[in-house]
């Protein structure tokens, strides 16, 4: 296995491909509702391009302001998402078993805005953009469910941290 990810902290562990774990990998993503709509034949093809890692519990699984060419998904125990706020890392969000991380860099390639950090020894699958471009040139209709499953995912993120964040942003004087 070669990734980014294995380098982050010494205590990572190479566990294999998903289609090892796939009976765990299908019960994380059923519960995060990730990959709804796509059948156990394509969630195995799509674990043909997933390597998962066992992580140490208080380890980095993405850094804030670091370069990132990957996306995970925890499978198992638990993380949070913290961002750097007036010199404190604030938590910003709880992470559970199905949830995806990191999707946006690894499509946009700029740096992560916030960090993930594990609160439990957990398993995390690991899809890198390369991995992603193949899946799109081996099974195109495949990817294009799953593409639209990670659309879905972030854009409920992101409606999710505006309520949360700007819950009066319709209040304004001119609307």
């Amino acid at each position: 296995m070669n990734s980014p990810f294995a380098e982050l902290q010494p205590g990572v562990q190479p566990l294999g491909k998903v289609r090892d774990y796939l009976n765990e990998f299908i019960h994380a993503v059923q519960a995060g509702r990730l990959l709804e709509g796509i059948n156990r034949r394509e969630i195995l093809l799509f674990g043909d391009y997933l390597e998962c890692f066992g992580v140490p519990r208080c380890s980095s699984v993405l850094r804030e302001g670091e370069e990132g060419d990957y996306l995970v998904i925890l499978i198992t125990g638990g993380a949070v998402i913290t961002q750097l706020h007036e010199g404190l890392d604030k938590v910003i969000y709880v992470v559970k078993p199905g949830d995806i991380v990191g999707e946006m860099s690894m499509f946009d390639g700029q740096k992560r805005f916030a960090s993930c950090v594990t609160t439990l020894p957990s398993d995390f699958a690991v899809l890198t953009h390369d991995k992603f471009m193949a899946l799109l040139s081996d099974h195109p209709r495949l990817s294009n469910k799953i593409m639209l499953a990670l659309l879905h995912t972030t854009t409920s993120k992101l409606r999710h941290a505006t309520n949360d964040k700007l819950p009066g942003l319709a209040d304004v004087g001119f609307l």
